[in-house]
């Protein structure tokens, strides 16, 4: 007798307002993102991190969700609150410090985005250090 191909499942499609695990919120918020829509990605994020206030991934796509949309506010309370949590998280340091950035708030962004720069030594971290610190010298 012939077997049946497996069939692949794939995870169930959240949509804005409904509750699901955190798993698949940060799969659907994820996708949400990086199809440059922030908005329905908080509309999932949200509810899941009322159940999980804690959950550093869901809080991490909140702080790019909140970049993405300029709310530079936002964006830097959620990052301090993860980079307080995880000293040694340089996507949210990194994040931090460019969202600082774009508030014009220069001595508060080198600190973060040099050590970004030196924890992974990426060359576009390197490049942002640089950028800032020369918008900085401007102000002196």
């Amino acid at each position: 007798m012939d077997e049946m191909p497996e069939i692949k499942v794939l995870p169930p499609i959240i949509f804005p307002g409904t509750s699901a695990r955190h798993e698949v919120a940060y799969r659907t918020a994820h996708d949400f993102l990086s199809r440059r829509a922030p908005r329905e990605a908080l509309e999932v994020l949200e509810p899941a991190l009322e159940k999980e206030p804690d959950n550093r991934g869901l809080r991490s796509l909140r702080a790019w969700a909140y970049l993405m949309r300029a709310q530079l506010q936002k964006a830097a309370d959620e990052l301090t609150g993860l980079v307080a949590d995880d000293p040694a998280d340089a996507w949210s340091r990194h994040a931090l410090g460019r969202a600082l950035e774009r508030q014009a708030k220069y001595g508060e962004a080198l600190p973060h985005l040099r050590l970004a720069a030196a924890m992974t030594g990426d060359p576009e971290h390197e490049y942002d250090v640089l950028r800032v610190e020369r918008l900085a010298g401007r102000l002196e």
